[in-house]
């Protein structure tokens, strides 16, 4: 019992239960904790509320699997820094640009470029890299490596059929297919949305 009356013990036993209220009583006890392991671990794109929300929802549904050989907050501890980390791996395989993340400097260089034939200034070449390496990250890695052989280093088809292994046709679909995603992207981000 901790200095407020709150049996943990008890109120376990009676959420693994069905106790509704016991179940509320539990997880607000156990809130604080759920947060802070978030907040150390919170994926780019996902509130911390929500991952906490998921937290919660694992922690409910799987009241039944704990043994009790460890405090509750390890275990609880263990079920979020999992659900953070898993959040962040499906971050990463499925990348995002989106117009708010880019700098002042990079939205200019969008705006200039599609709005002008004139040559980009220093700075805004640098920003322009930059923008070009957040289309490329939306890719799939072999859209990505064929738009860079190609257009970025400027091999050849032979040389890009040479260093991959792919028959020239291939590579011309694959560049095909790439570049039409990129302008997807392209199009997606200076609406304003999401890649």
């Amino acid at each position: 019992m901790d200095q407020s009356g709150f049996n943990l013990n008890a109120c376990l036993a009676l959420a693994r239960r069905g106790d509704e209220q016991a179940v509320r009583e539990l997880l607000q006890q156990l809130y604080p904790l759920m947060h802070k392991l978030v907040l150390a671990h919170l994926p780019r794109r996902t509130s911390a509320e929500d991952l906490c929300q998921m937290i919660a929802i694992k922690i409910v549904s799987k009241l039944d699997q704990y043994q009790g050989r460890v405090p509750i907050e390890h275990w609880v501890s263990r079920i979020a820094i999992n659900t953070c980390l898993n959040a962040v791996k499906a971050e990463q395989s499925r990348p995002e640009v989106r117009w708010a993340d880019l700098s002042a400097e990079q939205m200019r260089v969008l705006d200039a470029v599609t709005a002008s034939d004139d040559e980009l200034l220093p700075a805004q070449r640098m920003a322009s890299r930059e923008v070009v390496g957040l289309l490329l990250g939306a890719l799939n890695p072999a859209d990505r490596l064929v738009i860079n052989l190609l257009h970025l280093e400027g091999h050849t088809l032979e040389e890009i059929r040479q260093l991959t292994g792919w028959s020239t046709a291939l590579v011309k679909i694959r560049a095909f297919r790439a570049r039409r995603k990129l302008k997807i992207i392209y199009r997606q981000l200076t609406r304003g949305g999401k890649l």
